[in-house]
């Protein structure tokens, strides 16, 4: 079977987008054949804020439905596939917007978010960012946690301190991931996760989503998608080919602003990190390249199945434990 054909009979799953949604967008993610991504609403926003981004998203998908549907389970998931939209699953990458009240995650779980990172970069009440010393989970941590397993969202650990996330993974009664991660094995970045970390996660029926963002790849902003197939094996290698998926971090169509907002604590206050230029790796430019990725982990060796497993059918499985149903 030669690569297009592959790509275009397989379900295909990102793991986190942040791009700047609109038409255009959409239109890309069509051209690239993503079945359904998982897209970020919330970051530092609060409940109100929070809720004001999904009714805006909410009327983009209307605006846009011959491109894309609302995905709240995996069987919208297969219906996108048939249908050839793109399903729009909404995800937090801070759980900011929960504020104190556990009441509030059911309420996000009936609007169709479907995965939270528990904290981003910093501190919040639930635990630590990867930027911040790390006092791990705090007791009102675990009531999320536990709540979060109850209503059926996914607990991200992308942007989280180690003790915080070791802490949240033996709570979680369900799998927990890293949505969008690099190994330090290949590059040493805060944000990157050690061989021990990606191993504790996997060992607990945890599951690793590989992103691209070029200032964590070995490389930095002269990755090709080659160097992407690099993280992406030694990821396999250390968590096997079942529990590793895509989350490539795309943030197609942001300017300088929105990268200063997403490198401060807060998005304005005391600045945490730098990225530089950001440019993603020559291959995989855009969303609408995504069937390069196909290609390029076939011609690395990779059999059929074993594509299809990264390319989506491993998140698909994951969801559905997550989320309570069968996939």
């Amino acid at each position: 079977m030669n690569a297009a054909d592959l790509h275009q009979e397989s379900i295909i799953i990102d793991g986190l987008i942040i791009a700047k949604w609109n038409r255009e967008l959409f239109e890309d993610m069509r051209k690239g054949g993503i079945t359904t991504a998982n897209c970020t609403v919330s970051v530092w926003e609060n409940f109100q804020d929070t809720v004001d981004n999904i009714v805006a998203m909410n009327q983009l998908i209307e605006a846009n439905s011959d491109l894309v549907t609302k995905v709240y389970t995996t069987a919208d998931i297969y219906r996108a596939k048939a249908e050839g939209r793109t399903g729009i699953l909404m995800g937090f990458q801070n759980a900011h917007a929960f504020e104190d009240k556990l009441g509030y995650i059911q309420v996000f779980k009936d609007l169709g978010v479907g995965v939270v990172q528990m904290c981003y970069n910093t501190q919040n009440l639930i635990g630590t960012g990867c930027y911040e010393r790390d006092g791990g989970l705090s007791g009102f941590g675990r009531e999320v946690v536990a709540e979060m397993n109850r209503v059926g969202i996914m607990c991200d650990l992308s942007h989280v301190g180690a003790k915080t996330s070791e802490e949240v993974i033996l709570a979680s009664d369900k799998p927990v991931c890293y949505s969008h991660c690099l190994p330090s094995g290949l590059k040493e970045h805060p944000r990157n996760k050690s061989d021990e970390e990606l191993r504790f996660i996997a060992e607990r029926g945890g599951f690793v989503g590989v992103t691209m963002f070029a200032p964590f790849l070995k490389n930095g902003i002269d990755s090709t998608i080659d160097d992407y197939v690099e993280a992406i094996s030694y990821i396999v290698d250390i968590v096997g080919e079942d529990q590793v998926g895509i989350g490539t971090d795309f943030t197609q169509g942001h300017g300088p602003d929105f990268f200063d907002m997403l490198t401060h604590d807060k998005g304005y206050a005391r600045e945490l990190t730098r990225f530089g230029k950001i440019i993603n790796p020559e291959g995989i430019r855009t969303v609408g390249e995504f069937p390069n990725l196909t290609e390029a982990l076939l011609r690395h060796g990779y059999s059929p199945e074993l594509v299809k497993k990264i390319m989506g059918e491993n998140w698909v499985r994951v969801l559905a434990d997550v989320w309570g149903e069968s996939a």
